[in-house]
């Protein structure tokens, strides 16, 4: 089918294209900073403050975050969704990581912050470094977890400085034409989809905290918010997160704090008698009647100000995981079959895309902006879509080599021929959420390319197929995806599995495949990325990416434990022209050619015209 797409070979393109859901346009910039940095000094001078410490993370600790919660923008034009600063009187910091390197350097002005790439050595590495012999560094408890504040206590120590909180950030104060907070409407979430209802949920976790001797849990996380009580909001983009509270109590009943304004009498029905939906300015209150009791509060997901709250209402706090993330990653039985039809779905409007990448994209003149606009208009055909579920990575040529790069229009380049192009997208359904990559060749790829290409791949295969004893975590199957990267010298520099909700976020925890020691063991339900990588700076990059989910394997003969594997989620094809056969084991071809039989199966229903005769070539055994 025929989708007409804006003149190509833009470089100034702004997404003004109605519907779409990615800005291209580079906001913040340099003048932010010189407008606004002085304004937050001026106010760090009147809390006798001789540096602050300013984090992405809101009060949330979310990864995207509201216009009004940007704060770390606001002071520093820079709006990457990682990142923080410290800002002294006389200078500043700020630490991104590889995926900014070019939008910070558009955004920052550099007479006014330093970068520094991050996670060497980190901000807190970096001040620990510095000499401050007796300086106050201010923090804001609502946006820092004990344990970052902890961290911060400790690195300042090591400069000769002290921390301090501040009841009311110097940001807060300066930003005098601060966005209000959203009100998007929050709704209920189908049964359809959630498979056990929020009634059932409430007092499944309610039965944790009795075993854990507890009387209430004060849930924070918007994500577990959502799954708890079966609700999605609009509060956050490319996540349908609603902004708010809870107290759960043993006896399963709630408190659901809200803005009055993004409630309902659906909600209402819906939350039923045991829970009580109150405004957010009752939180305080109500924190202070759990007097004497033992509250459990996650350290690494709630802010140092619900610590403080708890210890000065005289309650016992109890540092336990929050008891809604290991349900909410384990799915049952309808979430999986919902984003299994999701994928179904995405995978088709992928295909297409994919199509057009080796049709018209193919002549060098279409752009990166292009591509996204494209792979949108693609998905755009599906009535239940809500959203992306993050920003498009659309890296041609050497932007690929950014693991997690974002177009501009300041960035935008052209496909050209004779490179490689890597598109990591995703799409928020309410059926489920999907995160797929896949890297393409335009024009004719070097042998090179070819080679590295395979190698990733011979990673995802690997990180496919295999079985493991209940008890293996993420951390025990990492190696599997880089070995043979590493039998040629070489590896790549992020994780390799992240965990995935169910029309929720699309980086989800507990569980994660990655050199760092995870200690969750990986459990039946559980979705995860498997995304093996290769970047060779400023040539290309290359990145694989299906979602796959943890499910009982078959029972392996002559084997005497039960074991577990992994069931793909993601079908669409993979760049065929790009593997070299010399470098495949048959088993390792069998996979590919098993892996495309299924594509077919699954997709090629769904797709028609030149299109589908594509697609049977591009899967036709190697």
């Amino acid at each position: 089918m025929h989708i007409s797409i804006p003149p190509l070979h833009r470089t100034d393109f702004v997404a003004t294209t109605p519907g779409m859901r990615q800005s291209f346009d580079v906001k913040g910039g340099p003048q932010v900073g010189r407008q606004n940095l002085p304004l937050v000094r001026a106010e760090m001078a009147k809390l006798s403050l001789d540096g602050f410490y300013v984090p992405h993370e809101d009060e949330y600790q979310n990864e995207y975050l509201p216009d009004a919660n940007e704060r770390l923008a606001w002071v520093s034009g820079f709006t990457g969704s990682f990142g923080s600063a410290f800002i002294f009187t006389d200078h500043a910091t700020l630490f991104i990581d590889g995926r900014y390197t070019i939008q910070a350097a558009e955004q920052s002005d550099p007479d006014l912050f330093a970068r520094i790439a991050v996670p060497n050595p980190g901000p807190f590495g970096w001040l620990s470094t510095q000499t401050l012999a007796d300086q106050i560094i201010g923090y804001d408890p609502a946006l820092m977890t004990p344990n970052d504040v902890e961290t911060l206590r400790r690195a300042a120590a090591k400069a000769g400085a002290k921390i301090r909180p501040v009841s009311e950030s110097p940001i807060d104060t300066a930003w005098l034409d601060r966005p209000s907070q959203p009100v998007a409407a929050v709704y209920p979430q189908s049964i359809e989809f959630s498979g056990v209802s929020a009634d059932d949920k409430r007092h499944q976790i309610a039965a944790v905290l009795r075993e854990q001797g507890v009387d209430a849990a004060v849930i924070t996380a918007p994500a577990s918010l959502a799954w708890l009580f079966n609700i999605r909001g609009g509060d956050v983009s490319c996540s349908p997160l609603p902004l708010g509270r809870a107290i759960l109590r043993r006896d399963g009943s709630a408190d659901l704090f809200l803005d009055p304004r993004k409630g309902s009498d659906e909600l209402r029905a819906h939350l039923g008698n045991q829970v009580s939906l109150l405004p957010l300015d009752a939180l305080v209150g109500r924190l202070d009647e759990l007097q004497g009791q033992t509250v459990s509060l996650d350290p690494a997901l709630a802010s140092a100000w619900f610590f403080e709250k708890l210890d000065d209402a005289g309650a016992h706090v109890s540092r336990t995981p929050d008891p809604v993330l290991l349900p909410k990653a384990c799915k049952n039985a309808a979430e999986i079959s919902g984003t299994i039809a999701a994928h179904r779905r995405d995978g088709a409007y992928l295909t297409r895309f994919l199509h057009w990448l080796d049709t018209v994209a193919q002549s060098g003149q279409v752009t990166e902006i292009d591509a996204v606009i494209q792979l949108e208009s693609f998905r755009d055909q599906d009535s239940d879509l809500r959203d992306i579920s993050f920003e498009t990575i659309s890296g041609a040529g050497p932007h690929g080599a950014l693991p997690h790069y974002r177009v501009s229009s300041a960035s935008n380049r052209l496909l050209e021929k004779g490179s490689l192009f890597l598109v990591d997208s995703g799409g928020q359904y309410p059926d489920g959420t999907t995160d797929v990559t896949r890297t393409v060749p335009i024009g004719t790829a070097s042998a090179d390319m070819r080679l590295h290409y395979t190698l990733v791949l011979k990673g995802h295969i690997a990180l496919d197929r295999v079985r493991f004893p209940a008890g293996t975590t993420g951390t025990h199957l990492d190696i599997l995806a880089r070995h043979a990267l590493w039998q040629s010298g070489l590896d790549y520099d992020h994780g390799t599995g992240h965990g995935v909700g169910v029309f929720l976020g699309v980086h989800e925890g507990p569980q994660r495949i990655a050199k760092p020691w995870n200690a969750i063991p990986l459990q039946a339900g559980m979705i995860v990325s498997n995304e093996p990588g290769y970047y060779k700076e400023g040539a290309y990059g290359i990145r694989i990416e299906n979602l796959q989910y943890v499910t009982p394997a078959e029972a392996i003969e002559g084997g005497d434990r039960a074991m577990l594997g992994f069931e793909c989620l993601t079908f669409a094809p993979l760049a065929r022209d790009l593997i070299d056969l010399d470098h495949l084991a048959s088993q390792e071809r069998d996979w590919v050619d098993d892996y495309h039989q299924r594509v077919l199966a699954e997709i090629g229903p769904q797709i028609d015209g030149p299109a589908a005769d594509w697609l049977k070539a591009a899967c036709a055994p190697l």
